[in-house]
């Protein structure tokens, strides 16, 4: 789904910033360009970011315990 068309960003390419280590708002738009000129986009933006965030700390395992 795109989320931001002035630039062209997809809901896969935060996804993809954020497997990448991106972990806030600001590093989201910096590698994607997400909400960098008209700003409509960012509400649906940021909750892209934190659902995809949310999975990420699904799918890491709990270091503290050997498995």
């Amino acid at each position: 789904m795109y989320v931001c068309l002035c630039v062209g960003v997809t809901d896969r390419d935060i996804e993809s910033a954020v497997s990448d280590g991106a972990r806030s708002w600001r590093a989201v738009r910096e590698a994607t360009g997400c909400a960098g000129q008209c700003g409509k986009c960012a509400c649906t933006g940021k909750q892209v970011m934190r659902e995809a965030i949310s999975r990420e700390f699904e799918m890491e395992p709990d270091l503290a315990y050997a498995v």
